[in-house]
């Protein structure tokens, strides 16, 4: 067994694909929710969800996994956008973003379009950069058994810490905690962590 090696993750689109925009009327959306996104519907029913989310009052969070060229006007529209270092690198050179490293090319990114940025940089943690500035988040040390699931644990446990009121900084911390918790269990939905899980290792780091 290679140990260290990365991922491979391939997508069949299935029931995804055959989403259309007007199945995804969100009625009961409220001002200053948070509405998560990824790239395995159809980019026309993200933007339909994207114009929804904007009209209530609602924030946008798009994941943009798996890359493909819809995502670069998708990441100008959604409000915050996770990619990993792969989507990343890929999303900036399609924008044509220069800078030593993912800080400066995350605060390029944030300062062309108004948007937040977060980089998911696995055992190295998180990057952020919003029009505030440039934030990071390390990562607990961990033996990983299995990574599957710990980019969309992130995203999902990034987006309930800031529903929660907690900053960029933190929220990224808060991601990057649950997704290495999801590493030491076998499989994707079973392995997320429970939210006193995620407590209890912050407590303890």
């Amino acid at each position: 067994m290679r140990r260290q090696a990365e991922n491979q993750i391939a997508v069949i689109a299935g029931a995804n694909g055959a989403l259309k925009p007007e199945q995804t009327t969100l009625p009961q959306i409220m001002p200053h929710d948070f509405v998560m996104l990824q790239m395995e519907i159809p980019a026309v029913v993200n933007f339909a969800a994207i114009d929804q989310a904007h009209t209530a009052g609602a924030i946008s969070v798009l994941n943009i996994a798996p890359f493909n060229n819809e995502a670069v006007k998708l990441a100008k529209h959604a409000d915050i956008i996770i990619a990993n270092e792969t989507e990343f690198d890929a999303l900036a050179d399609a924008m044509g973003l220069v800078g030593n490293g993912f800080g400066e090319r995350a605060a390029g990114f944030a300062s062309a379009t108004g948007r937040t940025i977060i980089i998911t940089l696995g055992a190295k943690g998180a990057i952020g950069a919003s029009r505030d500035g440039v934030f990071t988040a390390d990562a607990p040390k961990i033996i990983p058994v299995d990574t599957v699931g710990a980019g969309d644990t992130f995203c999902g446990a990034f987006t309930v810490a800031l529903s929660e009121g907690k900053g960029l900084a933190e929220a990224m911390h808060f991601g990057c905690v649950a997704g290495a918790l999801a590493c030491l269990k076998h499989g994707a939905q079973p392995a997320i962590p429970y939210r006193e899980e995620i407590d209890a290792l912050i407590s303890n780091i």
